[in-house]
């Protein structure tokens, strides 16, 4: 572990235990109070610059337009990202963003906290309940509801998938929402999505027909990931060599990531493109995405295109790819026989 990696880990737990009480001694309305047609205006915080963390946000996004007819939403985020991710939101109507750097930027980091205290809303939400610095926006931001994202003990014993980053949001958000007496929604939980239009589609088969220069089905790979989520050159070697064993009938195409690089030494045909609407429009044309868990296999869900997610070092019950069929495995207790197997699955 790199020394900025423990410094950033106990600036965390510090963080931690002197917000963990925030919210404690907030006022919530009483059951019948707020009617779901006075929620207007809404604030959603997640402070986090990652690409898959603001992909992970769009279900909770889609909840709240679903559930408040006709509202407006700020998002508080960090980083750019955002932009792109939400771009054919209409229900979006303004981004806050921290910048990346914050010690690099104290002036832009400074306005957009205080920006926060200029409007009120009617709800605001911390979209993440391990987030400190959501917890005191939240606290900070003036309301009529809050939800500061602390999970209610009743979630965890019903719901299964409660510990997954998009969705206990949403469980959260509707607990809530029935104890001040508002209706509970009974919806099946929204799925990633970065609402991709005709236009984009269209593009994404025009590039992907250039790459592959034929009308087969296609297969897309991603053999890149960060840190420790990375499998290396032999496994993806091997796998690869599998994948045109077993789908001869199937174009194979590699994406490939901003550094440009290729744990199968550039063998497949592949892509490069770092436009995120762009590459989800191209994968959104393929079949399938095989990856293992990063940003691009939240943005290839996005895409609402099925996904197979490796998982090694980070917990699937917290980041699968879930809905149009994906599938999270666990390549510690899997095989290279069950990952063919739910590959069959996803393509027959």
């Amino acid at each position: 572990m790199s020394f900025k990696t423990r410094v950033n880990n106990y600036r965390r737990k510090i963080m931690r235990s002197i917000t963990k009480n925030i919210g404690s001694a907030y006022s919530e309305p009483k059951k019948g109070d707020i009617h779901a047609s006075e929620i207007k205006t809404v604030l959603i915080i997640r402070p986090n610059h990652r690409l898959g963390n603001q992909l992970l946000l769009t279900p909770l996004v889609q909840e709240v337009i679903n559930t408040f007819d006709g509202c407006q939403i700020d998002l508080f985020v960090k980083g750019g990202v955002a932009h792109p991710v939400f771009e054919n939101y209409s229900q979006i109507n303004n981004i806050i963003k921290l910048p990346k750097k914050p010690f690099n930027n104290l002036y832009q980091y400074a306005k957009s906290w205080i920006s926060i205290k200029k409007k009120t809303y009617d709800l605001v939400i911390n979209a993440d309940k391990n987030s400190s610095s959501g917890r005191l926006l939240t606290q900070m931001a003036k309301a009529r509801v809050k939800v500061f994202g602390d999970i209610d003990d009743s979630i965890k014993s019903t719901y299964t998938d409660h510990q997954h980053i998009s969705k206990y949001p949403i469980y959260n958000l509707r607990h809530y929402l029935a104890k001040i007496g508002l209706d509970k929604a009974n919806t099946e939980m929204p799925v990633l999505d970065i609402k991709l239009d005709a236009n984009e589609i269209e593009k994404g088969k025009t590039i992907l027909k250039d790459i592959t220069k034929n009308d087969k089905k296609t297969i897309c790979i991603y053999t890149n990931a960060t840190g420790a989520k990375c499998y290396s050159e032999a496994w993806w070697e091997t796998f690869y060599s599998r994948l045109k064993q077993e789908y001869p009938d199937y174009n194979i195409i590699e994406m490939l990531p901003i550094e440009n690089i290729s744990k199968i030494n550039f063998k497949a045909p592949h892509f490069y493109s770092k436009d995120l609407r762009e590459m989800g429009a191209i994968i959104r044309n393929t079949s399938i995405f095989i990856a293992a868990d990063n940003g691009v296999m939240h943005l290839a869900s996005a895409s609402l295109t099925p996904c197979v997610g490796f998982f090694s070092f980070t917990n699937p019950n917290i980041y699968a790819p879930y809905g149009n069929g994906s599938v999270a495995l666990d390549t510690n207790v899997t095989t290279i026989e069950n990952w063919i197997a739910a590959i069959n699955t996803i393509l027959n």
